[in-house]
């Protein structure tokens, strides 16, 4: 079942209206609401509300872009209320597809990440692939996370992927893929040849948290079920029916 302040939420957040989406979020955390539980189950699934009715042409690219930038500014307020947990020894690098929405979701999970004591290297969106073999070349992570593809660009993917193989600069980082078509498309993530598939960003946590090195002959998979090759037809996006009336009011 969906959050309820979830529910409250959406509304304000497709309008526009920043203000009230900032206070109903700054009420839940004086409230007592943890700031995890906030991200992980009011503004990422808002996030992939935001996708899906865009992608279902519900709604526009200004609608599109101003939920996105309410939804970033949220994450970025609830960031400074995460417990920070003691260093553990282990590094990401993030990259996004390049799509606005899709940047703040790996935002949120680069917070996320570093909260729970991850050296965290955000790079966003429009990074070349050879910058990112730079990148990978330099800090050696433990793991790499691909973000928010889009249906055009898994070719894209599956090429990165394949060159980072390749160049071997890295052999014991996993690849994780999260987000965009790869939460839609059962399979698409071995297809691309990463290593690890997680849906949300508390399957992306526990998965990333509890693998070991890369062994080579062997992909795995992450807390999510294993899925089959087959693409499903449909988004396995949930529905939220967005309430009609308007929210009261803050006083």
């Amino acid at each position: 079942m969906s959050d309820p302040l979830l529910m409250r939420y959406m509304q304000p957040l497709l309008a526009g209206r920043r203000a009230e989406c900032f206070e109903l979020v700054g009420r839940a955390i004086d409230a007592g609401s943890p700031a995890e539980q906030l991200l992980c189950n009011v503004i990422w699934p808002a996030m992939g509300q935001i996708d899906r009715l865009f992608r279902e042409d519900v709604i526009n690219h200004a609608a599109q872009n101003m939920a996105a930038r309410i939804n970033r500014t949220v994450a970025d307020q609830l960031q400074r209320h995460l417990p920070k947990r003691d260093p553990n020894g282990k590094r990401i690098v993030i990259a996004c597809a390049d799509d606005v929405n899709e940047e703040a979701g790996a935002q949120t999970v680069a917070d996320l990440f570093q909260a729970d004591g991850w050296e965290v290297y955000f790079l966003g969106i429009g990074v070349p692939h050879d910058e990112v073999l730079e990148i990978i070349g330099k800090l050696r992570p433990n793991i790499l996370l691909l973000f928010g593809t889009r249906p055009d660009a898994v070719p894209d993917t599956r090429r990165l992927v394949e060159w980072v193989r390749e160049v071997n600069t890295c052999p014991s980082m996993n690849i994780i893929v999260s987000g965009g078509v790869f939460n839609r498309a059962d399979g698409l993530w071995q297809e691309v040849g990463a290593d690890v598939f997680a849906s949300t960003a508390t399957d992306l946590l526990r998965t990333a948290n509890r693998l070991g090195p890369r062994v080579a002959s062997a992909r795995r998979v992450g807390v999510v079920k294993k899925r089959n090759r087959r693409r499903k037809p449909n988004d396995t996006t949930e529905t939220i029916a967005i309430p009609k009336e308007p929210v009261a009011a803050m006083s």
